[in-house]
């Protein structure tokens, strides 16, 4: 009896040591990532030959463009209720404004919740919901610093409208370039069935998400907060909540 209890447990823990292993050690990737992994490696390598200790700083370097690209496996909370983050990163700020125009959904206020990813924040990002994608827009722009407000008019962004499972909602959800970030990518397309927590793309070295609620949806989150794309609740599509407001401890 002891055996076996002494056996449940060791399973417990090596399936544990596992699930870490794969979540915060040694990752999946991205393929989008491998191409730059074979660059950084190849400089690397021409450091080392060039100057041995130049050879490590490109190793360190290398490590953390596998890291940039880790695609690890998420648990996402069941129920087509629920809104997950898009995004790893600190909900950076939240504020009442319209859909963006380029999706003509009205003069309707949506409350925008902007979900900043710094270089160190797993980039591929999520569908914050399930459902049906009605329309995508890319809108070519500048490259501003993605905290700021007016990237969300004045950046490269590309735009998704999303009608809900039910159907009786819609969302919009907005990836944003920024400082650093050159490339968008967008992997789903205009009629697709999406599942919430499914990957939908990724934006190249740090930028912004935004998750447009729409009315009578409150948030549930705060400014400041540490999201996980795929997991952490933003709202309910029920809307039978009161907003968040969050407290520094």
């Amino acid at each position: 009896m002891v055996k076996n209890e002494m056996k449940y447990e060791t399973g417990g823990i090596m399936k544990n040591l596992d699930i870490s292993i794969k979540r915060y050690i040694m990752p999946s990737i991205h393929q989008e990532g491998w191409k730059f992994v074979g660059i950084f490696a190849a400089i690397a390598a021409l450091l080392g030959a060039l100057f041995y200790p130049l050879g490590w700083v490109g190793a360190v370097l290398t490590v953390w463009c596998y890291y940039f690209f880790r695609d690890p496996e998420r648990v996402t909370p069941e129920g087509d209720d629920k809104i997950i983050s898009p995004a790893d990163g600190i909900v950076q700020m939240i504020t009442k404004v319209k859909a963006p125009e380029e999706l003509e959904m009205g003069n309707e206020e949506y409350t925008r919740v902007s979900v900043f990813m710094s270089v160190f924040n797993v980039h591929v990002n999520r569908t914050p919901i399930a459902g049906k994608i009605k329309k995508t827009v890319y809108v070519p722009g500048k490259f501003l610093n993605a905290t700021l407000d007016k990237a969300s008019k004045d950046n490269e962004r590309q735009l998704f409208h999303l009608e809900t499972k039910n159907g009786k909602k819609d969302i919009v959800f907005v990836q944003i370039a920024g400082l650093i970030a050159r490339r968008i990518l967008c992997e789903v397309a205009e009629g697709q069935e999406l599942k919430t927590g499914e990957r939908f793309g990724l934006i190249r070295f740090g930028s912004r998400l935004d998750v447009y609620l729409p009315k009578g949806v409150e948030p549930q989150v705060c400014v400041g907060q540490t999201m996980v794309a795929g997991e952490s609740l933003i709202a309910r599509i029920t809307g039978d909540q009161e907003k968040t407001e969050g407290v520094i401890r």
